[in-house]
């Protein structure tokens, strides 16, 4: 028979969390199809827009949403009969009311949250944001303590430095809506340190064969913008590229955005600083409680990330032996 269009599973975990790299994965695997877009945001939205975010970039990216239903299930069309389907928006992991949608209109759908030391996730999330020109705050800790202030002045869900870490919450609202056997939480530390073992338990989880896909791509990392006046005087003309990206197609804002944060750099390979153990060891207190929740949900233990030591980005995670040293 024939199969309805529809996503037989969904990578929801946070974003910067290794969910770009799981997809890549993913997407070597001959039993799998996954969708173009790889984050389509279709279950973020209930039959309309999306909200209208106001912080910088905001509109411009909400462009590429697909919230319509006529464009969303279609993704799947292309798939062969013995693949499973899927997506991956991380931003589900968040969203309240993606987990009702998702458990009333996907009741067999199988979820994979990623999950990252949040303290570690949050500064990779701003560094994200401040080396692409878009966060104007150039201190970390500064950010990360302005979210309730830009939340009330309606910025996108992914300046909630904060908030996107606290994967207990989160996990504990979508097991109301999903059977806890149908979600797989997969740590990012899995896919750093042994990225078979890693794609193979995931295999496992989808029913799909096992052994085919050996690593994983590199995940989508950015060279670290250092303050100065270089972003100082182009960070603003890039946001306000930003802002006029919203009236004009998104692939016209793809083409001209690379050329602007070239300009924010120095042309050569910055590395982000590791964040000091004063500074975790203050910030991980916003997530204790959340991280205790998390490992009552799970099973799992998560002592790890109430450390004051950084593990660092991916790259710095992956080239460090032996495997006991990244944990």
């Amino acid at each position: 028979m024939t199969r309805a269009p529809r996503p037989d599973f969904l990578v929801i975990g946070a974003p910067k969390a290794g969910t770009t790299a799981l997809h890549a994965a993913l997407a070597q695997h001959p039993d799998v199809f996954v969708s173009t877009p790889k984050e389509p945001k279709y279950w973020l939205c209930d039959g309309a827009p999306p909200p209208a975010w106001g912080g910088p970039g905001d509109k411009h990216s909400q462009q590429e949403w697909i919230w319509r239903v006529d464009q969303y299930f279609p993704l799947f069309e292309p798939a062969a009969a013995h693949q499973v389907r899927g997506e991956s928006t991380p931003f589900y992991m968040w969203s309240r009311g993606a987990h009702r949608r998702i458990g009333e209109a996907l009741p067999d759908v199988k979820v994979i949250a990623v999950v990252r030391d949040p303290i570690d996730r949050a500064y990779s999330n701003w560094m994200h944001l401040w080396s692409d020109g878009l966060e104007p705050e150039p201190d970390f800790v500064t950010a990360f303590g302005r979210e309730d202030e830009r939340v009330r002045a309606g910025w996108a869900p992914f300046w909630r430095y904060r908030e996107l870490g606290r994967y207990g919450e989160q996990l504990d609202h979508l097991l109301r809506h999903v059977d806890p056997d149908r979600v797989l939480v997969l740590r990012y530390r899995e896919l750093v340190d042994d990225p078979r073992i890693a794609v193979d338990r995931v295999s496992r989880f989808l029913g799909i064969r096992e052994g085919l896909v050996e690593a994983i791509p590199r995940d989508n990392s950015r060279s670290f913008v250092s303050p100065g006046w270089r972003p100082r005087v182009l960070g603003p003309v890039v946001r306000g590229g930003a802002r006029l990206g919203q009236f004009a197609p998104p692939q016209v804002w793809r083409a001209v955005h690379p050329s602007l944060v070239a300009l924010l750099g120095d042309g050569r390979h910055a590395h982000r600083p590791k964040l000091d153990a004063g500074t975790r060891e203050r910030l991980v207190e916003s997530y204790a409680d959340d991280i205790a929740l998390l490992e009552q949900l799970t099973g799992q233990r998560f002592d790890d990330w109430l450390s004051p030591e950084s593990r660092g980005s991916y790259e710095e995670r992956a080239t460090v032996t032996p495997i006991s040293a990244r944990l």
